[in-house]
């Protein structure tokens, strides 16, 4: 079993910046896929930015150029910066840790961006 934690969020003006971390249990983090997803109220979950276990990204078109995926195998850590605000990203941020045979899900942290 993996756990996931997630931090970082909270509220934010418009325009502002938030970095979430994302810290899993396992080693096996060095050999996923890490991603990022969010859900705003009465809306189903979204994909927001994938890092491949080599390193490349892949982004959500609503968030493409304000928000950057990275990640730190010596720290099991994932981090989603997320630059330029907007009150249309507010929704539960939720961290997922993907490779063959395991699929995981953090419990989610918070991010309400205001006008």
């Amino acid at each position: 079993q993996v756990q996931l934690v997630e931090s970082g969020g909270g509220l934010v003006q418009a325009g502002g910046s938030l970095r979430l971390s994302c810290v899993a249990s396992s080693s096996i983090f060095s050999i996923s896929t890490m991603g990022w997803y969010r859900q705003a109220p009465r809306k189903p979950r979204e994909f927001v930015a994938q890092i491949a276990r080599a390193g490349s990204t892949n982004y959500a078109d609503s968030v493409k150029g304000r928000f950057t995926i990275s990640k730190d195998n010596a720290k099991n850590t994932v981090y989603l910066q997320m630059n330029s605000l907007k009150p249309y990203d507010t929704a539960v941020y939720f961290c997922n840790l993907v490779n063959p045979g395991a699929n995981y899900w953090g419990q989610g942290t918070q991010v309400t961006v205001s006008s």
